[in-house]
């Protein structure tokens, strides 16, 4: 920092020149650009007993669209100079002082960013009553910046959509598209027999009651996904919706449901809603069964939160920042395809409701399937546990628990539990023996896991080792043991022993980081990578003080919500590579890891 003069009177005005230079292809962003975005560069004049007052002057930044935030950025690039116009108070002591400037910025390319970082600048000057009035410097072409305005912008930012190089339409199909991928993750498999129970539990319906029911429950997904995750997004930031995914109290609600749904399949009791509030729902066109329907939108809504947050999340934030309708048509578009496979398999029950109901095969249907929503009660169970560090069920009582929740509906199917729908005299069908063979099968294929074998694909739906997968694959590798929410102990580490450090950021309830830290760190050819490295894992989704922290580090970082995400960084902070999501591809992580090693 230079100021405009060394020796300065008291009471008197000068100017104090912040220079930066910068290295192509990287740019800074301004004091101004609009919040929601990159980190903004901030400055600020620490206190000083001879400083009455100051004022910022900056340069007019470059306004344009900037790829990776998704809005209208404003950013300097090569050069920028500040201008701190300070005056001295009326009695500052004659004597040395030192001015001091700190400054907080991030730096980016057109396809990465930098962590944000902290530097200071500081300027000498002598108080001098005997010294002439300093000149100022000139500010002609420079904005004065309003601490009290908080860094809002010049002008409002233009839409993304508004941007001939981002219109509206890719965007909706990529919405469109991460809907119909969150299809087919764990979380909302798992739904299809339950969605398929509740219709055919509604005895008596009509075609058109049937479809109207099938058109609430898509409709109820829509409004309540939309409404949850912009309401989130508005409240708490992005972020909070992949949180809602692991919130214990969320995942006990499922657990609870899923309780009392798979006790009335097996015949524990029977849901039905109350004769006083039936009256007042029949006076409005079977409403009763509506609000039934809403309640399982409701239900699913929530269950399918643990896979499908890191999409919404992501989703919100990329169009949170953007016009004011683009996240309410985004997650629109995204919760349509999402619901659109239900709507299908809402309409199906009703075919299956025509077919004779002999040899009793629909209650065989009710008692299976109450036993395996039993099971993915377990998983959110799992989700409480393991969030809220419990180890209460632990791998092998879980695996122990579905071993024999899906033997039982092998050992029903074959007569062997005398329940409703299976009669001890009635011959044994080919159909029905395959499937209770299927269900004996799988349940005996969990037992290994219960003494440290990995269960490859299940290993996405069933709790980690106590030591965890990724400590296994740091063993297996022969390098140093994975540290986990010490990010401190692994700069000093990599600093130490000359490496660069591997940062998983990752969830307890996390699926797709269970089946990453099973199956693709432990195969030798990423374990012999991964050993080169200092390995980190920061967990995101936990209620302890180290989740919120590592949460904060990877928005502040990386601008993404999603886990899994994987980074290389060098000792400094330096982003090398990064990795978002899961792969099933080894030699596409592989690359990733090679990049930078």
């Amino acid at each position: 920092m230079k100021p405009s003069a060394e020796r300065v009177p008291p009471g008197a005005e000068f100017t104090a020149a912040l220079e930066l230079k910068l290295d192509e292809p990287w740019h800074m962003y301004s004091m101004t650009t609009p919040k929601g975005g990159p980190i903004i560069t901030t400055l600020d004049l620490e206190d000083n007993p001879a400083v009455e007052s100051w004022q910022i002057w900056y340069p007019a930044p470059e306004r344009k669209f900037d790829p990776n935030f998704g809005i209208e950025a404003e950013t300097y690039e090569k050069s920028a100079t500040f201008q701190f116009v300070i005056r001295l108070k009326a009695d500052a002591p004659a004597g040395p002082q030192e001015l001091v400037a700190r400054m907080r910025y991030q730096l980016c390319t057109d396809k990465e960013c930098l962590p944000p970082k902290r530097v200071t600048a500081s300027a000498r000057i002598t108080v001098d009553p005997a010294a002439p009035a300093p000149p100022r410097a000139p500010l002609d072409g420079l904005r004065l910046f309003s601490r009290a305005a908080d860094a809002v912008p010049a002008a409002p930012p233009q839409s993304r959509a508004a941007q001939p190089s981002q219109p509206l339409g890719p965007f909706l199909l990529l919405a469109f598209g991460f809907g119909l991928a969150a299809v087919l993750t764990p979380c909302v498999f798992p739904m299809i027999p339950i969605t398929m129970t509740f219709f055919l539990s509604q005895a008596g319906s009509s075609r058109w009651n049937v479809l109207r029911q099938a058109l609430v429950f898509c409709l109820g997904i829509i409004v309540l996904f939309t409404g949850i995750g912009l309401g989130l997004s508005a409240a708490l930031g992005p972020f909070a919706v992949v949180q809602l995914g692991s919130n214990p109290w969320v995942n006990g609600f499922i657990s609870l449901v899923f309780f009392v749904f798979g006790l009335s399949l097996l015949g524990a009791f029977e849901l039905a809603i109350p004769a006083s509030v039936l009256t007042r729902l029949n006076m409005a066109s079977a409403r009763g069964g509506m609000l039934g329907t809403l309640l399982m939108g409701l239900t699913f809504t929530l269950a399918a939160f643990a896979c499908v947050g890191p999409f919404m999340g992501t989703l919100l934030a990329a169009s949170v920042t953007g016009d004011r309708l683009q996240p309410a048509l985004g997650m629109l578009a995204f919760s349509a395809a999402l619901s659109s496979p239900f709507f299908l398999l809402a309409l199906f029950p009703s075919y299956l409701k025509r077919l004779p109901k002999s040899g009793g095969w629909m209650s065989r249907l009710k008692i299976v399937l109450g036993f395996l929503i039993l099971a993915a009660m377990l998983k959110y169970l799992a989700n409480v546990d393991q969030v809220l560090q419990w180890n209460l069920l632990t791998r092998e009582r879980f695996l122990a628990l579905w071993v024999v929740l899906f033997s039982l509906p092998g050992l029903y199917l074959l007569g062997w539990v005398p329940m409703e729908g299976v009669r001890r005299d009635e011959e044994l069908g080919p159909g029905r023996l395959l499937v209770a063979a299927l269900f004996l099968g799988f349940a005996l294929s969990l037992l290994p896991g219960m003494f440290g074998m990995r269960l490859g694909e299940l290993e996405a739906y069933v709790p980690a080792p106590a030591e965890g997968y990724a400590m296994q694959a740091g063993a297996a590798a022969g390098g140093p043991a994975w540290l986990k929410n010490d990010w401190q102990g692994a700069v000093e580490r990599a600093r130490a022993e000359n490496k660069r450090i591997f940062v998983a950021f990752t969830g307890y309830a996390c699926t797709n980081c269970h089946w990453m830290k099973a199956n693709m760190f432990p195969r030798p050819e990423i374990s012999a990578e991964l050993g080169k490295f200092v390995l980190v894992e920061l967990y995101t989704d936990g209620t302890d003080p180290a989740s919120e922290a590592n949460q904060r580090r990877q928005q502040e970082w990386f601008q993404t919500v999603a886990i899994p995400f994987y980074a290389i960084l060098d000792a400094d902070g330096k982003v090398l590579a990064k990795f978002p999501g899961l792969t099933r591809n080894p030699q596409e992580f592989l690359e990733f890891l090679r990049k930078a090693s």
